[in-house]
């Protein structure tokens, strides 16, 4: 008896323990041929859009597509330069330092940092 009440606390506090630790970043760092980069939890490199405003997408339909968001879920939390927009759909997006940050279609895998510079420079490499 004495053992599954141990147990039972020793489980109580590390469930404490848990919720009181801070939420990893939504973003790693990777490097590419151009430094050091943003990136999604697959390695994939993350991009600013210079059309964007602060706190606000302006890469909606066929671009999402083409662009596709760096989603953040309901239970995500902002922290550091770290901040979540609300999309015209209603959906939320992951913004650093109040820029939205994207992923691009035609980048095969990790490193690939294809849409830097596209449409006429409007396209940038999320930089740490």
């Amino acid at each position: 008896m004495k053992t599954s009440i141990s147990l039972a606390l020793a489980t109580a506090v590390s469930l404490a323990f848990a919720s009181t630790a801070f939420a990893a970043p939504p973003t790693k760092t990777g490097t590419t041929a151009k430094g050091s980069v943003l990136t999604d939890a697959k390695g994939m490199t993350l991009y600013t859009f210079d059309k964007d405003s602060e706190g606000k997408s302006a890469c909606n339909g066929p671009c999402a597509t083409n662009w596709p968001v760096l989603k953040a879920e309901a239970s995500d939390k902002a922290e550091g330069g770290y901040t979540i927009i609300s999309r015209d759909d209603g959906s939320k997006q992951w913004a650093y330092k109040g820029k939205p940050l994207y992923t691009f279609a035609k980048d095969q895998k990790a490193g690939d940092i294809t849409g830097d510079g596209f449409l006429n420079g409007a396209w940038h490499l999320a930089q740490p």
